[in-house]
């Protein structure tokens, strides 16, 4: 290993990577304790939320907290594993929904001040969005 290959592998990049490693496991595992004032630190205010199955977007921080406050049944999250690379990560889910498990693949984007700008949740199944949430979403 030359000089530059040690630098590269203890330097900005490699400390970057684990805080959005950190970021990420904070985020899911906030979503689990519904400790929402915990998720609000890690959001920045111009969040975007995206779920391609239903074709759902969010947009801001205060619509994204009262999206998951308000989703209706019994719901917990596992992590089964986290991949980042820099302000990147994908988060594999174990996701129950009343009793119901459901693997889940989010995408996280951080911003360059350490927040979470973007998410985009895939579920295995496409879905229509539901009517008590409509004030929330756009469509795409």
């Amino acid at each position: 290993m030359n000089e530059t290959d040690e630098h590269h592998d203890s330097g900005i990049d490699g400390d970057e990577t684990a805080n959005t490693r950190r970021l990420a496991r904070d985020y899911v595992d906030g979503l689990e304790r519904r400790d929402w004032a915990h998720v609000a630190g890690l959001l920045a205010d111009d969040i975007v939320y995206e779920m391609p199955q239903s074709r759902e977007r969010i947009r801001g921080k205060a619509s994204f907290l009262e999206f998951n406050r308000t989703y209706p049944g019994d719901w917990h999250l596992r992590i089964r594993y986290v991949v980042a690379d820099g302000h990147h990560a994908a988060v594999l889910v174990d996701a129950r929904v009343d009793g119901e498990q459901q693997d889940a693949c989010v995408w996280l984007a951080m911003s360059d001040d350490g927040l979470i700008n973007a998410i985009t949740d895939y579920w295995p199944e496409p879905s229509e969005p539901q009517a008590n949430r409509a004030h929330l979403v756009e469509r795409y």
